[in-house]
């Protein structure tokens, strides 16, 4: 299961972490976040350990989607050593996101 972060731990867990970072920038009411939230959920298990997956509410933590940029949602930040290294937005299936995750790595 993804974590959710804050405008307030953001730093703390994100750029710090030690491991490369998935950061979901969703919404309680977007439709694609919904499609893709089981996928998101079932990466943090397939990748504990290797990539921190993590999901940040843009209604509740503005300052730190408005931060990255985010316009539209689902979108995806993917975060190695402190810095933004790629990023997708939309709904896109598993398998192009493990791509990416193992780019990561």
């Amino acid at each position: 299961m993804a974590h959710i972060v804050t405008d307030q731990n953001f730093a703390d867990l994100v750029l710090k972490s030690k491991i490369p970072v998935m950061v979901d920038f969703f919404a309680e009411w977007c439709g694609p976040c919904k499609m893709i939230a089981p996928i998101v959920d079932e990466l943090a298990g397939d990748y504990e350990g290797k990539v921190l997956i993590v999901k940040v509410n843009v209604d509740e933590s503005m300052d730190t989607a408005q931060t990255y940029g985010v316009m539209s949602i689902p979108t995806l930040v993917f975060i190695k050593n402190g810095e933004e290294a790629d990023r997708v937005t939309g709904a896109l299936p598993k398998d192009a996101l493990q791509e990416k995750l193992d780019a990561l790595l």
